[in-house]
């Protein structure tokens, strides 16, 4: 960790801090929320570009630079007015698969590969089943329940990945970034809970800070 990256790490925190107060409030505010959402993500894009990366993750650096930009996109489309949950969930799915590559420029082995894909069926199946029961009896298009699946399986193989590389920082990051969308998609199609946007937004940025951090191991 060099001196202009730790910095961006900083006021990545500082811009988190400002997000989670806005949501935490019983009324949002939404002028501090507009500010420091997406400051946040640009503040960790601009880490993610200064640190300085572990010798075999300098491609992996470029996927991880391209899913926070997704990322970005995504939080700007669910946080805007309006019902823009489905290019939002689009945004972060590719993402997602952008954080898939990365971990596959140096892939794991295939033991620890299958060890963590039968942690992450374990840990995922249920939660999933709930939520897709939910969205079926809901009435909702027969399209967002394709979309949600697929997102799911998208997840879910960069959470196996993550696990199977055997680096901390990156398993850490991408549990708590699963845990946030497990959380989204609880709270909007199976049972609303008061806490939901603190957490939800918590874990989201304590993830994709893990997940940066993970490129200086």
């Amino acid at each position: 960790m060099n001196g202009p990256s730790a910095a961006a790490f900083g006021f990545a925190l500082l811009f988190a801090l400002g997000n989670w107060y806005a949501v935490a409030r019983p009324r949002r505010v939404l002028a501090l929320e507009y500010v420091c959402k997406p400051a946040t993500l640009v503040a960790l894009i601009f880490a993610a570009g200064l640190l300085d990366p572990a010798a075999d993750a300098h491609t992996r650096r470029i996927w991880f630079i391209a899913a926070l930009v997704c990322s970005l996109a995504g939080d700007v489309f669910l946080m805007v007015p309006g019902d823009l949950f489905v290019p939002g969930l689009a945004a972060f799915l590719v993402g997602h698969l952008a954080y898939l590559v990365g971990f596959w420029v140096n892939g794991p082995s295939v033991g620890a590969l299958v060890v963590a894909v039968i942690v992450t069926v374990g840990a995922v199946t249920p939660v999933a089943r709930r939520v897709l029961t939910a969205i079926a009896a809901s009435g909702e298009p027969r399209e967002l329940r394709i979309a949600v699946v697929a997102y799911m399986v998208v997840i879910s193989a960069m959470l196996a990945t993550a696990l199977a590389t055997l680096n901390t920082l990156a398993a850490v990051g991408a549990v708590l970034f699963v845990a946030s969308d497990s959380m989204i998609a609880w709270d909007r199609f199976v049972r609303k809970f008061a806490w939901a946007p603190v957490a939800i937004m918590v874990t989201y940025h304590l993830g994709q800070v893990g997940l940066v951090a993970s490129l200086v191991r």
